[in-house]
Formats: C-alpha cells, structure tokens, sequence
C-alpha cells in the first residue's frame, strides 16, 4: 500500500479576473529601482504575486501617479 504523492501546492496567480497586471513586458529599472515599462517599484513587482486584488489596484494607483509625473 503505497501512498500517492501529493500534488504541489499552487502558486498564486500572476492573473486576476478583476485587477490586469500594469507590466507590458519592458522591463528595466532605473536608479530609484522602478521599472520603466509599468512604473511599479521593484517591491511592488514582487509583492504583486501574492498581493490580494485591492492591494493591486492601489499598486496600479501608485505605478498611474509615478506615469502621471513622468
């Protein structure tokens, strides 16, 4: 009787129904470690994965003010 292995855990989605992801696939950053493409800070590229829909939308509410003063 042996057991079956169980299936990894799932990551979190990069992929929300209700938030899309402000990256367009340019990606360098600049001295003040924000991308060029999305305006979003490095902490804010890695916090997205497992940051819940409201915490994006106020992510993509700061990557919008950074373009706004750009």
């Amino acid at each position: 009787m042996s057991e079956q292995p169980r299936p990894p855990k799932p990551l979190y989605s990069n992929v929300s129904p209700a938030v899309k992801s402000p990256c367009i696939s340019v990606c360098r950053l600049d001295e003040q470690r924000v991308c060029t493409g999305c305006q979003r800070h490095v902490e804010h590229i890695r916090e997205w994965r497992s940051a819940d829909d409201e915490r994006r939308r106020q992510i993509c509410r700061e990557a919008e003010a950074l373009r706004a003063r750009a």
